[in-house]
């Protein structure tokens, strides 16, 4: 398993998405379930830093592990900031016209419908989100 801390930045999601892309590339992943995954990354790691310690500022550790009999790729967001747990977020309206739903909750929903599985656990005073996929 490999892991690396960051400061939950904005700035810092391409430096989260080069960790994982390099993982990946070692793992020989095919470019669309690696260009799947950095969407998601994108997403998750953007919420961390827009949200979990608003208004102030913390670390995220993004884990990476690769199980090669199922060649599924694991990767773990772990913060300290406020318990969130985006698989309780309601799955937007896609039916209705764009003006006429809310902003915002598009990215999660996408997250979920790319990766193969999403779990989340508050521990220890600590926001653990996992996404899996086969590549």
């Amino acid at each position: 398993m490999n892991e690396i801390t960051l400061k939950a930045t904005i700035e810092n999601i391409p430096q989260a998405t080069a960790f994982i892309d390099e993982a990946l590339e070692a793992a020989a992943c095919s470019m669309k379930a690696q260009m799947q995954i950095d969407v998601a990354m994108d997403e998750l790691f953007g919420n961390i830093a827009r949200y979990a310690y608003a208004p102030g500022e913390g670390e995220a550790t993004v884990r990476f592990h690769f199980q090669e009999e199922t060649r599924t790729a694991s990767i773990t967001l772990i913060d300290s900031g406020i318990p969130f747990n985006p698989l309780s977020v309601a799955e937007p309206d896609t039916t209705s016209a764009a003006q006429d739903r809310p902003i915002g909750g598009l990215g999660i929903f996408l997250v979920r419908k790319t990766m193969d599985d999403m779990a989340y656990e508050y521990r220890d005073g600590k926001n653990i989100l996992t996404i899996r996929k086969k590549i």
